[in-house]
């Protein structure tokens, strides 16, 4: 079956399908990561986009039913240099194709994705089609420079939150933090409400994992929802899409401000930037991989990195007599993550539940923790 892959810039590269049939438009990226591919397939802050994966060989270990970030793949489309549909891993049920096909995904192998990945590097993530039906180059070319499918102004974590709230025990099946005493004193668990804006549930296992009590709720739940429900904590979700678009979630965490314990990751981080007044611009071509490395500015350490984001918070719109800044991106010195001075909130733009990745910033979660335990004894 053959596939074409038509970009805004006029480029087309022509591959060999291996997913569904049919065609798509979205942004195309790319994501360095060497393994991970079905958590990423299926991880809410890739809706809208056609993702490259930088390494050269997918599907070599398939797909099971536990490495799965939601309910299905989000992403647009896939590309990859080569598709190895013979799979060999003792956990695995199903070849990738055979999943991508079942999910209605469109998939493209056998075209240079270092050519790619270099072009998208240079002129920044762009507009693109993948098509099984058009292959007039020309045709296809007009029809992605007339799409609308930047992520610029798009509000995705409407398309991606869950319709309604509901609770979540899933406890981490590998459980690598070391034990904590995580209840308050009348032996509860710490209650937190988790805004989805995309969440990956990675992120609700390793929140349980440290002995939190989770309530997912819809991106457009209010503030005075969120507080009748009575937290301890509240968490902001990854997600997709542009932070300054999604202007109803910026307007619920202004009023939570000062009333919870905070922490947000990702989408969360750009969030509560707007809502204490800070702004967001998208980055060239965006941080998607495992390896990225972050400096800790209070304790001077370093981590590897697990990130996914194409906007970032513009450091010098903070209000630095109120926020502080507490990580920065060692590649381009991007805003990686900041606390307040004074309340019990902070956040992280990369990804410290790292699935897939490293495990560096595990201990945001004891930290969360951590300010909720002081503000339950504090009361």
């Amino acid at each position: 079956m053959v596939v074409k892959l038509a970009l805004e810039n006029g480029t087309v590269f022509t591959g060999t399908g291996f997913g569904s049939e049919g065609e798509i438009f979205g942004e195309v990226v790319f994501n360095t990561s060497i393994t991970g591919y079905q958590e990423i397939l299926t991880d809410p802050s890739y809706a809208g986009q056609i993702v490259t994966m930088t390494y050269p060989l997918i599907g070599n270990y398939g797909v099971n039913l536990d490495d799965v970030e939601s309910v299905k793949p989000q992403v647009s489309g896939f590309i990859v240099r080569e598709y190895f549909d013979f799979y060999s891993n003792w956990r695995a049920n199903s070849s990738l194709g055979e999943w991508l096909k079942k999910n209605n995904i469109i998939a493209i192998q056998g075209i240079d994705t270092r050519m790619l990945t270099k072009m998208i590097r240079t002129q920044g993530a762009m507009r693109g089609i993948l098509s099984t039906i058009e292959l007039d180059d020309n045709k296809l070319i007009e029809k992605v420079k007339s799409s609308s499918s930047s992520m610029s102004g798009s509000d995705l974590a409407k398309v991606v939150t869950c319709l309604k709230p509901y609770k979540w025990d899933e406890v981490d099946k590998i459980i690598f933090a070391l034990p904590l005493k995580l209840n308050k004193n009348n032996g509860e668990k710490f209650k937190v409400v988790v805004y989805d804006y995309g969440v990956k549930q990675n992120i609700l296992r390793r929140l349980t994992s440290y002995g939190c009590d989770l309530t997912v709720v819809p991106a457009s739940f209010t503030a005075e929802e969120v507080l009748n429900l009575n937290p301890d904590g509240i968490f902001l979700s990854n997600g997709p899409g542009d932070p300054e678009a999604v202007k109803y979630a910026i307007l619920n965490i202004k009023k939570l401000i000062g009333k919870k314990p905070i922490f947000g990751i990702c989408l969360g981080h750009q969030l509560l930037a707007l809502a204490l007044g800070g702004e967001t611009y998208k980055l060239k071509f965006g941080h998607r991989g495992a390896n990225h490395p972050v400096k800790n500015l209070i304790t001077s350490k370093i981590e590897i990195t697990s990130q996914n984001h194409g906007f970032a918070v513009d450091w010098e719109s903070m209000d630095k007599s109120k926020i502080e800044l507490t990580h920065i991106n060692l590649n381009d010195k991007t805003v990686e993550g900041f606390q307040h001075k004074e309340l019990p909130i902070f956040c992280v733009q990369y990804h410290p539940e790292a699935s897939p990745g490293p495990h560096d910033s595990d201990y945001l979660f004891a930290n969360f923790v951590s300010l909720m335990e002081q503000e339950v004894h504090s009361t």
